[in-house]
């Protein structure tokens, strides 16, 4: 019963955003519209609907009902429950349903919590979210249904890809959709605007937190998935321009450009035609993603779909989304009118040039990602890989951070460079001396990793710099998250640049008792034994590694799944200050010769790439906070009209 409740609460779900619409068009039409008071209880209605089929679901898995194809597919009876509950989002049809779960207790939310525009700006804003979740509710009701039944039901199930059965998995997938559900209200906000034409203050500060949790989300599950695929994959790498990589990358990149653009018209009611501009890009960018990874045309451990009918159906969407909302854009951006006016030297002028990077480095992953597919559909093979997008978007992220440098500090409105001689001075010293000492360590490092490594500790300096002259208790939140989110950047970048420029990798075939040695490391391989898991069993290696009089143990493991067959590596970590020992065993490299493979990486501050993810999202949540806080208080007078 519980599958057939979950489906019924879809089904009315619809039905919600149906008359969330239709109020929506009413009231766009100039109607009296008796519907209109309906549309924010039906908001409220299909959210928590939504909510109850999504927990419909995940009560399917926990007790495995095996009745259900969803659960028969991706579940199985001896699976831990941790991986059971994960596996209602880690396959196609549960991972969409949580995708419009997310979206309509969105559209909830602004209908309870929405003040700060007038009363028919939100109305069509909750239509056009209801129109954006219509399509999603049409392709799980026709196309994708997660609650459909099968009969005879198997015994046990076909279980979890094994290399999803990871605790990171619990957070990677609703982290991001989260931010792909973020950038749709901002699409629905902007979309909103632009038909009762409210461009101004007033929208962008209702736009503004959704777009900041967004960006929060987004940062947070680029980070955790990066480090699940450098820990679980075994290959020692934390990004490898995959499609599905790139899927997540390109909305951050539109989500952190149209942060700082709806925060200059939030507070300076300038940037108005880039605010909206970036806010359909970023739920463009969130489709693209979805489509690539939920299509079917991608064969990675991301894809779940393989039906080519449904790949068409999420295309039709995006192109019906996309297509009609840069329409309304063409049509209607002439009708805004020009917000407060400034000068190049200026921050706002800075954060234009933050944008245009951006944009550049979006459009080059972009065209790297959909052009080997789109090649492909032609009958030509070909391959873009790190080389490309190594090459063609590091020299734009280095122009990114120079203008970092000075960009938050800037005068709004307009400024003088000469003012900032003294720092300019300071920033190419420090630059110039990171440089010159990181050849002489090591004169092979390549320029990219020497760049990188300079500017960040230009960066990690210059982030600092906004609080300069301030009365720190009296400073508000935003600008300590700006100042940490900058700094965690350097950091990031820095550790990004060390493991690029310093690492050591070695390939060993030992013995129990033989040793190898990688960058100062002694690693010698004492034994080799079996080792049983809930639903795995695999060889493990006992690894001491010892360096300058320390001393610990490592476990790596070559693991052997059953249900499905599929065998992983599970690499073995040890974290210093300085870097991480990584470690990975392979199966016997030959029959009977008791030796076994065993490949090591040094790779010198390669935590630091995570931890400034962490310091980005911290920064992100402190200003998100402050907003809160401020939007509690009395809001003071605003001058600006959003006529």
């Amino acid at each position: 019963m519980m599958a057939e409740a979950g489906l019924a609460a879809l089904w009315l779900a619809a039905a919600m955003a149906l008359l969330q619409l239709v109020g929506g068009l009413t009231l766009l039409r100039g109607g009296a519209g008796q519907l209109t008071p309906l549309i924010k209880p039906a908001a409220i209605v299909q959210g928590a609907l939504c909510v109850f089929s999504f927990f419909a679901l995940m009560w399917l898995f926990y007790v495995t009902d095996l009745s259900v194809l969803l659960v028969a597919n991706n579940s199985h009876v001896d699976k831990p429950l941790v991986f059971k509950l994960a596996g209602t989002w880690g396959n196609h049809e549960g991972s969409m349903l949580l995708w419009v779960a997310v979206l309509s207790l969105s559209g909830a939310a602004i209908a309870l919590l929405e003040k700060r525009i007038d009363i028919r700006s939100l109305h069509t804003t909750l239509a056009v979210q209801a129109f954006v979740a219509l399509g999603f509710f049409a392709f799980l009701l026709f196309a994708s249904n997660p609650f459909e039944r099968m009969s005879p039901a198997p015994i046990t199930g076909a279980g979890l890809n094994p290399l999803l059965q990871d605790i990171g998995l619990a957070f990677h997938p609703p982290t991001l959709y989260m931010g792909y559900v973020g950038l749709s209200v901002a699409f629905s906000f902007a979309v909103g605007a632009m038909l009762t034409g409210q461009v101004g203050p007033a929208f962008a500060r209702a736009m503004r937190p959704w777009v900041l949790g967004a960006w929060i989300f987004l940062t947070l599950g680029i980070t955790a998935g990066s480090y699940w695929a450098y820990y679980e994959l075994g290959w020692g790498g934390w990004w490898f321009w995959d499609p599905v990589e790139n899927a997540s990358l390109m909305p951050w990149l539109a989500a952190t450009a149209l942060l700082h653009s709806v925060s200059v018209l939030a507070t300076r009611n300038a940037l108005r035609a880039w605010t909206v501009m970036l806010a359909l890009v970023g739920f463009a960018m969130s489709m693209a993603g979805t489509f690539l990874v939920r299509s079917g045309i991608l064969t990675s451990v991301h894809a779940f779909a393989v039906d080519p009918e449904r790949g068409a159906f999420i295309l039709a969407l995006m192109l019906l989304y996309t297509g009609l909302a840069f329409v309304l854009f063409a049509l209607r951006i002439g009708t805004v009118k020009q917000g407060e006016p400034f000068q190049i030297v200026s921050r706002e002028g800075g954060i234009v040039a933050n944008n245009i990077f951006l944009s550049v480095i979006l459009a080059i992953v972009l065209i790297g990602t959909l052009y080997p597919l789109a090649a492909e559909a032609m009958g030509d093979k070909i391959s873009v890989g790190p080389p490309y997008f190594n090459k063609a978007t590091a020299p734009i992220a280095l122009l990114l951070m120079l203008a970092l440098l000075l960009g938050p500090i800037l005068r709004w409105r307009r400024d003088d460079i000469g003012r900032y001689k003294y720092w300019l001075v300071g920033f190419f010293a420090i630059i110039l001396w990171t440089g010159v000492g990181a050849w002489r360590l090591a004169p092979g490092i390549g320029v990219l990793p020497v760049a990188g490594l300079a500017l960040s500790l230009a960066l990690a300096v210059a982030a600092w710099l906004p609080l300069k002259g301030r009365k720190l208790l009296r400073t508000p939140l935003p600008v300590y998250g700006m100042v940490i989110a900058h700094f965690g950047l350097a950091v990031s970048v820095f550790g990004m640049a060390s493991e690029s420029g310093f690492s050591k990798e070695t390939l060993s075939a030992l013995a129990p008792g033989e040793s190898a040695k990688v960058a100062g490391w002694e690693v010698k391989l004492d034994d080799v034994n079996p080792v049983v898991g809930d639903n795995w069993v695999a060889i493990e290696g006992d690894i001491v590694a010892t360096r300058e009089g320390t001393r610990a143990t490592l476990h790596p493991q070559s693991r052997q799944f059953f249900d499905p067959v599929q065998q992983t590596s599970e690499a073995a970590l040890l974290t210093r200050w300085d870097g991480q020992l990584y470690a990975v065993i392979a199966q016997p490299e030959g029959a009977g010769d008791g030796r076994w493979q065993v490949r090591l990486w040094w790779k010198p501050f390669v935590t630091f790439i995570w931890y400034g993810g962490m310091l980005v999202a911290l920064g992100g949540l402190i200003a998100l906070f402050g907003r809160m806080l401020r939007r509690g208080k009395k809001p003071a007078k605003n001058k600006w009209s959003d006529a």
